[in-house]
């Protein structure tokens, strides 16, 4: 009897063990396609990803080029090409798509309505994208707006974009800014709520816009980004883990610590600011959430094609 519990708490700590070190992928994708060649190489770098059976990939925004129609039609054959993607696939919008296609090339849309149409197109039942569909939980105000969980980790979208996130461009903000600015505050708030109290190992905050890091740490914040970047901030230094910030819009890939802690000025390293490949350069980034590792995540670039 006591060879048999010995064994049994042998093959149970081996598979608390095994647990404990499984490891979970995603992938990063933004800012494409936003040229005819893209267009055409799109799905073979979505079906790449889907080969290395990562949990999901994220499409951190602009599905096409600013210069492109946001006509139904078009905007419909992008949600085609990204729902034929092989693993399931979350997006987000961007500002190409939206906030600026009052642009005369792009068709002078009225950027609230082009939104509206996002909504109904890409949001309108709480799944992903993808052969694969995986549902998520959506905000009420804001149906672009999502959160899921991969492991140890809380996955959120916030639909904050470039373009100064549709601020406006005289000294008061748009009605609609202030509206999901809002939602957008709020969401941000109670999923880092969420976290702490899953007692999630680590949050990735997914949104189009590059807000301005460095003008942002010098004081000198856009007032389209500012509350919510000193939100961002509170609540990176009161959770108690790693907090990954996944953007596009500057179409410069990097992964480098942005934030700076209040009082040494020194960068935060427990957060990641990962921002995808984007035209005209293709690629695309994997994570890894690895539990065993203190830091949690790590990141591998990607450029397509493979070299």
């Amino acid at each position: 009897m006591g060879a048999r519990l010995l064994a049994a708490l042998a093959v149970a700590l081996a598979c608390t063990s095994a647990a404990a070190q499984e490891r979970y992928t995603f992938a990063l994708i933004g800012d494409v396609p936003y040229s005819a060649h893209e267009r055409a190489e799109l799905p073979r770098m979505l079906a790449a990803i889907g080969a290395e059976n990562v949990a999901f990939a994220v499409h951190d925004g602009d599905i096409k080029g600013g210069r492109e129609s946001c006509a139904d039609t078009l905007l419909r054959e992008r949600h085609a090409l990204l729902d034929a993607s092989p693993a399931p696939l979350f997006y987000t919008p961007g500002d190409n798509e939206w906030t600026d296609c009052d642009r005369l090339a792009a068709g002078h849309f009225r950027p609230e309505e082009r939104l509206g149409f996002l909504r109904r197109l890409f949001f309108a039942d709480g799944q992903s994208l993808g052969k694969k569909r995986l549902p998520y939980e959506q905000q009420a105000e804001l149906r672009e707006n999502a959160r899921w969980t991969l492991g140890p980790v809380r996955f959120v979208t916030v639909n904050v974009t470039g373009s100064e996130n549709n601020y406006g461009p005289g000294p008061l903000p748009n009605p609609e800014f202030v509206r999901r600015n809002a939602a957008n505050l709020a969401w941000l708030e109670e999923s880092f709520a969420l976290a702490s109290n899953e007692k999630s190992r680590g949050v990735v905050v997914v949104m189009q816009a590059n807000p301005g890091w460095k003008h942002y740490e010098g004081g000198l914040a856009h007032q389209g980004y500012r509350e919510f970047l000193d939100l961002l901030k509170t609540q990176v230094l009161a959770f108690d883990g790693p907090v990954v910030v996944v953007h596009g819009d500057t179409h410069w890939h990097r992964i480098d610590h942005p934030l700076r802690d209040p009082v040494t000025r020194q960068p935060l390293l427990r957060f990641t600011r990962v921002e995808t490949y984007g035209y005209p350069i293709m690629g695309w980034v994997k994570g890894i959430i690895d539990p065993a590792s203190p830091e949690l995540f790590r990141f591998e670039s990607r450029p397509w094609p493979p070299r």
